[in-house]
Protein backbone atom coordinates (compact mmCIF):
# COMPACT_ATOMS: atom_id res chain seq x y z
CA UNK A 1 0.00 0.00 0.00
CA UNK A 2 2.92 2.22 0.61
CA UNK A 3 3.49 2.38 -3.16
CA UNK A 4 0.62 3.76 -3.88
CA UNK A 5 0.99 6.35 -1.14
CA UNK A 6 -1.82 4.61 0.73
CA UNK A 7 -1.24 5.26 4.29
CA UNK A 8 -2.58 3.12 7.29
CA UNK A 9 -5.28 5.22 9.54
CA UNK A 10 -7.57 3.20 11.44
CA UNK A 11 -8.44 -0.55 12.10
CA UNK A 12 -11.71 -1.57 12.94
CA UNK A 13 -12.77 -5.52 14.10
CA UNK A 14 -12.96 -6.65 10.22
CA UNK A 15 -12.13 -3.16 8.25
CA UNK A 16 -8.77 -0.92 7.38
CA UNK A 17 -9.01 2.73 6.94
CA UNK A 18 -6.39 4.37 4.32
CA UNK A 19 -5.57 7.95 3.65
CA UNK A 20 -3.77 9.16 0.67
CA UNK A 21 -2.29 13.17 0.54
CA UNK A 22 -2.74 12.33 -3.45
CA UNK A 23 -6.66 11.23 -3.25
CA UNK A 24 -7.71 14.41 -0.23
CA UNK A 25 -11.25 14.01 0.86
CA UNK A 26 -11.28 10.65 0.43
CA UNK A 27 -10.85 7.30 1.96
CA UNK A 28 -9.89 3.64 0.50
CA UNK A 29 -12.09 1.34 3.61
CA UNK A 30 -10.74 -2.23 2.79
CA UNK A 31 -12.83 -5.32 4.32
CA UNK A 32 -10.69 -8.04 5.83
CA UNK A 33 -11.05 -11.65 6.25
CA UNK A 34 -11.46 -11.32 9.98
CA UNK A 35 -14.10 -12.47 11.86
CA UNK A 36 -15.54 -11.18 15.57
CA UNK A 37 -17.89 -12.60 18.40
CA UNK A 38 -18.15 -11.45 21.67
CA UNK A 39 -15.91 -8.32 20.99
CA UNK A 40 -13.06 -10.11 20.25
CA UNK A 41 -11.43 -10.73 17.36
CA UNK A 42 -10.72 -14.34 16.51
CA UNK A 43 -8.54 -16.82 14.73
CA UNK A 44 -8.31 -18.00 11.68
CA UNK A 45 -10.33 -15.44 9.37
CA UNK A 46 -13.05 -16.82 6.85
CA UNK A 47 -11.71 -16.89 3.46
CA UNK A 48 -12.96 -14.65 1.22
CA UNK A 49 -15.04 -12.81 3.81
CA UNK A 50 -13.96 -9.29 2.98
CA UNK A 51 -14.43 -9.99 -1.14
CA UNK A 52 -17.89 -10.91 -0.24
CA UNK A 53 -18.52 -8.25 2.16
CA UNK A 54 -17.42 -5.42 -0.40
CA UNK A 55 -19.46 -7.30 -3.14
CA UNK A 56 -22.65 -7.34 -1.59
CA UNK A 57 -22.51 -3.91 -0.13
CA UNK A 58 -22.02 -2.59 -3.51
CA UNK A 59 -24.99 -4.83 -5.16
CA UNK A 60 -26.93 -2.47 -2.35
CA UNK A 61 -25.74 0.55 -2.68
CA UNK A 62 -26.72 0.07 -6.45
CA UNK A 63 -30.05 -0.98 -5.73
CA UNK A 64 -30.99 1.70 -2.95
CA UNK A 65 -32.25 4.87 -4.42
CA UNK A 66 -30.35 7.13 -1.55
CA UNK A 67 -27.19 9.29 -1.18
CA UNK A 68 -24.16 6.73 -0.70
CA UNK A 69 -20.75 7.34 0.54
CA UNK A 70 -19.06 6.28 -2.79
CA UNK A 71 -16.73 8.20 -4.20
CA UNK A 72 -17.76 7.02 -7.96
CA UNK A 73 -18.34 3.95 -9.96
CA UNK A 74 -16.73 0.37 -9.35
CA UNK A 75 -17.02 1.22 -6.13
CA UNK A 76 -15.18 4.46 -6.42
CA UNK A 77 -12.27 2.43 -7.64
CA UNK A 78 -12.64 4.58 -10.87
CA UNK A 79 -11.45 7.45 -10.06
CA UNK A 80 -7.95 6.00 -8.88
CA UNK A 81 -5.07 7.07 -11.32
CA UNK A 82 -2.71 4.27 -9.66
CA UNK A 83 -4.78 1.34 -10.12
CA UNK A 84 -4.78 -1.27 -6.68
CA UNK A 85 -3.66 -4.58 -7.22
CA UNK A 86 -6.12 -7.91 -7.72
CA UNK A 87 -6.36 -8.93 -4.05
CA UNK A 88 -7.11 -5.43 -2.38
CA UNK A 89 -9.33 -4.31 -5.38
CA UNK A 90 -11.76 -6.98 -4.26
CA UNK A 91 -12.25 -5.80 -1.06
CA UNK A 92 -12.08 -1.91 -1.09
CA UNK A 93 -13.79 1.01 -2.07
CA UNK A 94 -13.08 4.42 -2.30
CA UNK A 95 -15.37 6.74 -0.75
CA UNK A 96 -15.89 10.51 0.74
CA UNK A 97 -14.92 11.57 3.74
CA UNK A 98 -18.16 12.50 6.15
CA UNK A 99 -18.97 13.83 9.01
CA UNK A 100 -20.08 10.82 11.07
CA UNK A 101 -22.91 10.52 13.21
CA UNK A 102 -22.26 8.88 16.49
CA UNK A 103 -25.08 6.15 16.45
CA UNK A 104 -25.88 3.37 14.80
CA UNK A 105 -29.30 3.27 13.03
CA UNK A 106 -30.80 -0.03 13.52
CA UNK A 107 -33.79 -1.46 12.59
CA UNK A 108 -35.71 -4.37 13.07
CA UNK A 109 -38.31 -5.94 11.89
CA UNK A 110 -38.36 -8.94 13.67
CA UNK A 111 -38.18 -10.06 17.48
CA UNK A 112 -35.25 -11.99 17.64
CA UNK A 113 -31.60 -11.58 19.37
CA UNK A 114 -31.01 -8.87 22.16
CA UNK A 115 -34.90 -7.73 21.18
CA UNK A 116 -36.36 -11.19 22.28
CA UNK A 117 -34.47 -11.01 25.44
CA UNK A 118 -35.47 -7.47 26.52
CA UNK A 119 -39.32 -8.08 25.53
CA UNK A 120 -39.13 -10.71 27.29
CA UNK A 121 -38.47 -8.70 30.67
CA UNK A 122 -40.35 -5.74 29.34
CA UNK A 123 -42.99 -6.12 27.10
CA UNK A 124 -40.61 -3.44 24.89
CA UNK A 125 -37.87 -3.28 23.14
CA UNK A 126 -35.69 0.06 23.39
CA UNK A 127 -38.63 1.68 25.31
CA UNK A 128 -41.20 0.89 22.11
CA UNK A 129 -44.27 -0.99 23.70
CA UNK A 130 -44.73 -4.10 21.83
CA UNK A 131 -48.13 -6.25 22.12
CA UNK A 132 -48.20 -9.16 24.40
CA UNK A 133 -47.95 -12.74 23.10
CA UNK A 134 -45.09 -12.46 20.82
CA UNK A 135 -42.58 -15.13 20.87
CA UNK A 136 -38.88 -15.86 19.52
CA UNK A 137 -38.46 -14.61 15.44
CA UNK A 138 -42.15 -13.70 14.96
CA UNK A 139 -42.61 -10.72 12.82
CA UNK A 140 -43.52 -7.29 14.39
CA UNK A 141 -46.72 -5.48 13.32
CA UNK A 142 -44.38 -2.56 12.04
CA UNK A 143 -40.83 -2.11 12.13
CA UNK A 144 -39.19 -0.55 14.71
CA UNK A 145 -36.16 2.29 15.10
CA UNK A 146 -34.04 1.24 17.96
CA UNK A 147 -31.02 3.32 17.83
CA UNK A 148 -27.48 2.47 19.60
CA UNK A 149 -24.56 4.61 20.65
CA UNK A 150 -21.21 3.73 18.82
CA UNK A 151 -18.91 2.93 21.63
CA UNK A 152 -15.09 3.08 21.16
CA UNK A 153 -13.42 0.32 19.57
CA UNK A 154 -13.43 -2.94 22.30
CA UNK A 155 -16.16 -1.25 24.50
CA UNK A 156 -20.04 -2.49 23.72
CA UNK A 157 -22.71 -0.42 21.61
CA UNK A 158 -25.64 1.37 23.87
CA UNK A 159 -29.06 1.14 23.37
CA UNK A 160 -30.54 4.25 23.26
CA UNK A 161 -33.60 6.26 23.15
CA UNK A 162 -34.85 8.23 20.31
CA UNK A 163 -34.89 11.33 22.94
CA UNK A 164 -31.21 10.43 23.07
CA UNK A 165 -30.53 10.88 19.50
CA UNK A 166 -32.10 14.12 19.75
CA UNK A 167 -29.11 15.21 21.98
CA UNK A 168 -26.56 13.67 20.30
CA UNK A 169 -27.42 15.06 16.99
CA UNK A 170 -30.11 17.43 16.56
CA UNK A 171 -34.18 16.82 16.24
CA UNK A 172 -33.98 17.35 12.66
CA UNK A 173 -31.38 15.16 11.59
CA UNK A 174 -32.92 12.75 14.44
CA UNK A 175 -35.70 12.52 12.64
CA UNK A 176 -34.22 12.54 9.18
CA UNK A 177 -32.40 9.58 10.28
CA UNK A 178 -35.33 7.38 11.74
CA UNK A 179 -37.21 7.98 8.55
CA UNK A 180 -34.30 7.34 6.15
CA UNK A 181 -33.49 4.32 7.93
CA UNK A 182 -37.20 3.01 8.18
CA UNK A 183 -37.75 3.74 4.45
CA UNK A 184 -34.72 2.14 3.52
CA UNK A 185 -35.04 -1.27 5.15
CA UNK A 186 -38.67 -1.41 3.83
CA UNK A 187 -37.06 -1.02 0.18
CA UNK A 188 -34.86 -3.56 0.88
CA UNK A 189 -36.88 -6.17 2.55
CA UNK A 190 -39.16 -5.74 -0.32
CA UNK A 191 -35.76 -6.82 -2.52
CA UNK A 192 -34.84 -9.54 -0.15
CA UNK A 193 -38.33 -11.28 0.02
CA UNK A 194 -38.76 -11.45 -4.02
CA UNK A 195 -35.71 -13.63 -3.51
CA UNK A 196 -36.71 -15.73 -0.75
CA UNK A 197 -34.88 -13.95 1.81
CA UNK A 198 -36.30 -12.12 5.19
CA UNK A 199 -34.01 -9.61 6.40
CA UNK A 200 -35.05 -9.55 10.17
CA UNK A 201 -32.74 -6.61 11.25
CA UNK A 202 -30.08 -4.58 10.42
CA UNK A 203 -27.82 -1.48 11.75
CA UNK A 204 -27.21 1.32 9.10
CA UNK A 205 -24.46 3.73 9.83
CA UNK A 206 -24.89 8.16 8.53
CA UNK A 207 -23.23 10.48 7.99
CA UNK A 208 -22.87 14.88 6.75
CA UNK A 209 -21.28 14.99 3.60
CA UNK A 210 -19.39 18.08 3.77
CA UNK A 211 -19.80 19.57 0.14
CA UNK A 212 -23.43 18.46 -0.27
CA UNK A 213 -24.27 18.74 3.40
CA UNK A 214 -26.68 15.68 2.50
CA UNK A 215 -27.19 12.71 4.84
CA UNK A 216 -25.48 10.06 3.46
CA UNK A 217 -25.53 6.21 3.87
CA UNK A 218 -21.92 5.37 5.08
CA UNK A 219 -19.85 2.27 5.94
CA UNK A 220 -21.13 -1.40 4.89
CA UNK A 221 -25.05 -1.73 4.02
CA UNK A 222 -27.23 -5.02 4.70
CA UNK A 223 -24.67 -7.64 4.56
CA UNK A 224 -24.16 -10.61 6.35
CA UNK A 225 -21.91 -8.81 9.24
CA UNK A 226 -24.52 -5.98 9.35
CA UNK A 227 -27.92 -7.81 9.54
CA UNK A 228 -29.53 -10.93 10.24
CA UNK A 229 -30.94 -13.00 7.18
CA UNK A 230 -32.95 -15.87 7.08
CA UNK A 231 -34.61 -18.40 4.57
CA UNK A 232 -38.22 -17.31 3.79
CA UNK A 233 -39.40 -20.66 3.41
CA UNK A 234 -37.70 -22.32 6.50
CA UNK A 235 -38.89 -19.69 8.43
CA UNK A 236 -42.75 -20.02 7.05
CA UNK A 237 -41.96 -23.96 7.77
CA UNK A 238 -41.39 -23.65 11.29
CA UNK A 239 -39.33 -25.82 13.08
CA UNK A 240 -36.06 -25.45 14.73
CA UNK A 241 -34.13 -24.28 11.52
CA UNK A 242 -36.67 -21.66 11.11
CA UNK A 243 -34.09 -19.09 12.52
CA UNK A 244 -30.91 -19.87 11.17
CA UNK A 245 -29.19 -17.13 9.76
CA UNK A 246 -26.97 -15.96 6.83
CA UNK A 247 -24.23 -14.67 8.88
CA UNK A 248 -21.83 -15.87 12.00
CA UNK A 249 -23.80 -17.28 13.51
CA UNK A 250 -22.46 -20.62 13.49
CA UNK A 251 -19.49 -18.99 14.74
CA UNK A 252 -21.41 -17.14 18.47
CA UNK A 253 -23.20 -20.72 18.79
CA UNK A 254 -19.42 -22.76 19.14
CA UNK A 255 -17.54 -20.08 20.91
CA UNK A 256 -20.83 -20.14 23.41
CA UNK A 257 -20.33 -23.82 24.00
CA UNK A 258 -16.67 -23.95 23.63
CA UNK A 259 -15.51 -21.08 25.23
CA UNK A 260 -16.30 -19.00 29.37
CA UNK A 261 -15.52 -15.92 28.08
CA UNK A 262 -12.41 -15.49 29.92
CA UNK A 263 -8.46 -15.03 28.45
CA UNK A 264 -8.02 -15.81 24.93
CA UNK A 265 -10.66 -17.66 22.70
CA UNK A 266 -9.55 -20.59 21.13
CA UNK A 267 -9.35 -21.03 17.16
CA UNK A 268 -12.23 -21.78 15.23
CA UNK A 269 -12.09 -25.58 13.93
CA UNK A 270 -11.78 -25.67 10.06
CA UNK A 271 -15.32 -27.04 9.98
CA UNK A 272 -16.53 -24.27 11.43
CA UNK A 273 -14.94 -21.59 9.33
CA UNK A 274 -15.83 -23.47 6.30
CA UNK A 275 -19.62 -23.63 7.02
CA UNK A 276 -19.48 -19.93 8.05
CA UNK A 277 -18.03 -18.93 4.85
CA UNK A 278 -20.58 -21.38 3.09
CA UNK A 279 -23.45 -19.37 4.52
CA UNK A 280 -21.99 -15.64 3.46
CA UNK A 281 -21.48 -17.40 -0.26
CA UNK A 282 -25.32 -18.68 -0.52
CA UNK A 283 -26.36 -15.07 0.82
CA UNK A 284 -24.60 -13.52 -1.87
CA UNK A 285 -26.13 -16.00 -4.27
CA UNK A 286 -29.37 -15.82 -3.26
CA UNK A 287 -29.71 -12.02 -3.46
CA UNK A 288 -27.79 -11.50 -6.21
CA UNK A 289 -28.57 -14.05 -8.71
Amino acid sequence: MEALRWRHEYSGKVRDLYLSDAEPARALVVASDRVSAFDHVLEPGIPGKGALLTTLSLWWFDKLDVPNHLAGARGGLAELSTPLPADVAERAMLVKLLDMFPIEAVVRGYLVGSGWAEYQATRSVCGIPLPDGLANGDRLPEPIYTPAYKAPLGEHDENISFERTVELVGEADAEAIRALSLRVFSAASAIAQERGVILADTKFEFGRDPETGEITLADEVLTSDSSRYWDAELYAAGGPHRLDSFDKQIVRDWLAANWDKQGTPPPLPPEIVERTAARYRELIQRLTA
